[in-house]
């Protein structure tokens, strides 16, 4: 997410790092710099220019913070004109006061409307509302069925077109016998799409718009056609009317100029993000955490978020437990690897990191997710009882290991030194002063 963008800044920030007082020559290069790196992230020019005149007018002249170096102070700056730019605050969807609370969905056709539509139908079904998916998009035939077998996976019912209907208006007194009899509280309505803006998807989405009246209409874009997507929201907004934004496909090379420019064009707040293509892989939009981890400062709170979702406090409880008395198992390991793999994949976690960008551009994730399957085919090839007890683990049991994980003796050997370090390190740093004697061993 934000890659490149996110690395210009980091060098950016490391010359002025450690630096007393920050003068107006050094202000104007670094500002300098960070224009060039808006740009070339395809970043609005006005936006560009309102972002720069801002954070100059603050810092020329201006104190240095109570215990910050002049650097410090312009990360903060920074910091805070970039989550102003993205909204300032958390922008939650509106909800009717009385059920069911209408969401349209809108948006071009490759923009994971579709699947969106069931990633937020899953978001609400967490949170235990009655959600119906309608399926009224009837020019891409697939996307009907599509919607079933994602509302299946989620635990939600899909209405589909009856034999005859023609058009999605047709669909509305069917959906609304369908809402009040299963007291739905939330009703997503999948609308048809076109590669390009056309008139008649226009006209289509008025009607349905002035149809349902619906409490949250949603625009889908996608965050890898940049200045495109910006484009598209204020041609939709003009139309039909945008009440909010759902950026897909961050977990691909996004340059970030879509997110960053977006609500300073179109006044509309960004509501959600796709982060991957799995169901569960919607997250709400934080203003303050996006900004954190554009200029390379990470995103610890969402980190301890994901790993709260997949580790219960019974469970980190009895993991900490084990570990001060170093009865750390491989069934241990292996559900902290696939804990691990819920939480997202490695370059996602990684780049959550504060100050990670520098140590991302060293990883080959390829080969580090490589790896990790080859450690889980290797755990996966022990009996339960050398997982429990693995010093047991002779030479023998060692090759048939190998054999059974499509690897190697030596790669089964490096397994066990890392378990055993595991271990080890985990004890250690339970014991009273242990985070410092960990730290002591690392070379960085």
């Amino acid at each position: 997410m934000f890659e490149s963008l996110t690395e210009r800044f980091d060098r950016i920030f490391r010359k002025i790092t450690g630096r007393g007082l920050v003068g107006e020559a050094q202000v104007d290069e670094t500002l300098r710099e960070m224009r060039v790196a808006l740009l070339e992230a395809d970043v609005n020019i006005d936006v560009v220019k309102t972002f720069v005149a801002n954070i100059r007018g603050r810092l020329i002249g201006a104190e240095i913070g109570v215990g910050l170096t002049g650097g410090q102070t312009v990360l903060k700056e920074v910091f805070q004109e970039v989550v102003h730019i993205l909204g300032d605050q958390r922008a939650s969807l509106q909800l009717s006061p009385k059920p069911p609370t209408l969401i349209m969905m809108m948006g071009l056709q490759g923009s994971g409307k579709t699947t969106t539509a069931a990633k937020l139908a899953f978001h609400f079904r967490q949170a235990n509302r009655r959600v119906l998916l309608v399926a009224s998009d009837f020019v891409r035939l697939a996307a009907i069925e599509q919607l079933e077998v994602l509302g299946n996976q989620v635990g939600v019912p899909v209405l589909t077109p009856k034999e005859g209907v023609q058009r999605p208006q047709d669909m509305y007194q069917d959906v609304r016998r369908r809402w009040i009899e299963g007291m739905h509280e939330i009703v997503i309505i999948d609308t048809s799409g076109r590669l390009a803006i056309d008139q008649e998807m226009m006209e289509e989405l008025k009607n349905l718009r002035d149809l349902y009246k619906p409490k949250e209409a949603l625009l889908v874009l996608d965050a890898m056609t940049g200045q495109e997507a910006v484009n598209v929201a204020s041609e939709f907004d003009r139309q039909i009317g945008v009440d909010g934004v759902i950026f897909t496909k961050l977990d691909g090379d996004a340059r970030g100029g879509a997110i960053l420019s977006i609500r300073s064009v179109l006044g509309k707040p960004i509501k959600f993000v796709g982060t991957g293509e799995k169901i569960d892989r919607l997250e709400p939009f934080y203003p303050d955490r996006i900004a954190s981890r554009i200029i390379g400062m990470g995103d610890v709170q969402t980190l301890l978020e994901k790993a709260q979702s997949v580790v219960t406090q019974d469970k980190a409880r009895q993991m900490v437990s084990k570990a001060a008395s170093n009865q750390i198992t491989f069934d241990d390991f292996l559900d902290q690897i696939r804990s691990m793999r819920k939480m997202g994949s490695m370059d996602d976690l990684i780049s959550m990191v504060p100050g990670a960008s520098t140590v991302k551009a060293q990883l080959d994730f390829d080969r580090v997710e490589g790896e990790i399957k080859k450690t889980e085919a290797v755990i996966l090839s022990m009996t339960n009882q050398e997982r429990r007890h693995p010093e047991k683990l002779d030479g023998s049991r060692r090759r048939r290991i190998a054999v059974g994980a499509g690897t190697t003796v030596q790669h089964v050997n490096q397994v066990l030194k890392q378990f055993d370090q595991i271990r080890k390190m985990m004890k250690t740093a339970l014991k009273p002063n242990g985070m410092r004697a960990l730290k002591s061993l690392l070379p960085f």
